[in-house]
């Protein structure tokens, strides 16, 4: 379903991903430009920005600390400096990554952010070396730090009750939250439902449009990492918050360019990432305040619910849109355990005497 400016959500955030990607990269040396049409055609414009922010973090560094680099514009840098550049320089490119000020701002990075730009240094040094336009490739020298595994936080099921309970009758809420609370409502029931209900992301949730519900079949149509089209299923509690909304929803009228959006900001505009994330964070907090609570970990939260309840890590996969099982393993693990140990007493060898 298109937009009126005939271009769909996912296809303008793919063109401001570009135009964001080409504003960075005009900022870095213009070798740069051809590690970027390098790997065009095979990642995303999104997974493109990302490695140009952190690229230009790297350039940064070296013209703060490194005497040679500080002497000429960062656009300036000619390819020949990659090789110039030891693996004794990249160690402290990491160290720098830990705290750094940039344009009055603090700056930190943890182990996974340091591993992230560490990463993208990498696929950044790999691609010119083997093209063979420099010698030496340092950045594969360094290790990668190493990350330690972090507990997963969901909402227990009696939290996700007490948790959809505030949201209908909002008395958790400050006097001013409640003013809003009465104008959004069904909305913020029937998002967090489909939320809590589907585990799809929240990138997939605001980028619904009216026509990609189809209550024949109580599914959804998303568009998952990577671009493609997915159908996920819904049942009655889902589809019940869906019709309540959509009822409110017909006689909205929206801003031009978002009549197609399924949920609405109240400015009449496609909800967006941010307002989602402060809905979750607005709603949680009144029901723990020990939990860091974020559209991630209800989508945790339905992984958790769907596994134990089928114990088919395989469909739990498929469902969160998990190219590799693996990954879903890897989150699940506390649970398999849980099920290996249940299995110690299942099968009886001999009766009782």
């Amino acid at each position: 379903m298109k937009d009126s400016n005939n271009t769909n959500y996912h296809d303008r955030q793919n063109i401001e991903n570009v135009e964001k990607m080409r504003e960075v990269v005009a900022t870095l040396p213009s070798f740069c430009k051809q590690f970027f049409r390098g790997i065009t055609e095979y990642t995303s414009a999104r997974t493109r920005l990302a490695y140009a922010y952190d690229i230009r973090v790297f350039f940064e560094f070296l013209h703060e600390a490194n005497s040679y680099c500080h002497s000429m514009e960062i656009t300036e840098f000619p390819l020949s400096l990659l090789d110039m550049i030891t693996r004794e320089d990249i160690e402290e490119y990491t160290e720098y990554l830990s705290y750094y000020k940039k344009d009055g701002r603090i700056y930190t990075n943890d182990e996974r952010g340091k591993k992230r730009k560490l990463c993208s240094l990498r696929s950044f040094y790999n691609y010119f070396f083997q093209s063979e336009l420099i010698k030496s490739n340092p950045a594969q020298l360094v290790p990668l730090p190493k990350l330690h595994d972090k507990e997963i936080v969901r909402l227990d099921v009696d939290e996700v009750a007490i948790l959809l309970d505030q949201v209908e009758d909002g008395t958790g809420l400050t006097a001013a939250q409640q003013r809003f609370h009465r104008v959004t409502k069904t909305r913020d029931v029937a998002l967090l439902t489909l939320l809590l209900g589907t585990g799809i992301r929240v990138s997939e949730c605001v980028g619904l449009d009216i026509g990609d519900v189809d209550f024949k079949n109580n599914g959804i149509k998303i568009r998952r990492k990577g671009g493609y089209e997915s159908v996920i299923y819904f049942g009655d509690e889902v589809e019940a918050a869906l019709r309540d909304y959509l009822e409110e929803r017909h006689h909205m009228i929206p801003l031009t360019g978002h009549e197609n959006a399924l949920f609405l900001s109240m400015q009449n505009r496609r909800i967006s990432v941010r307002a989602v994330e402060n809905m979750v964070k607005k709603y949680s907090a009144t029901v723990t305040s020990l939990k860091k609570i974020t559209p991630h970990k209800l989508r945790s939260t339905y992984g958790t619910s769907l596994y134990r309840e089928t114990g088919d890590i395989y469909l739990v996969a498929d469902v969160l849109g998990h190219k590799d099982v693996n990954t879903t393993k890897k989150h699940y693990a506390a649970l398999e355990d849980e099920r290996r140990r249940s299995a110690a007493n299942k099968v009886k060898l001999r009766e009782k005497k």
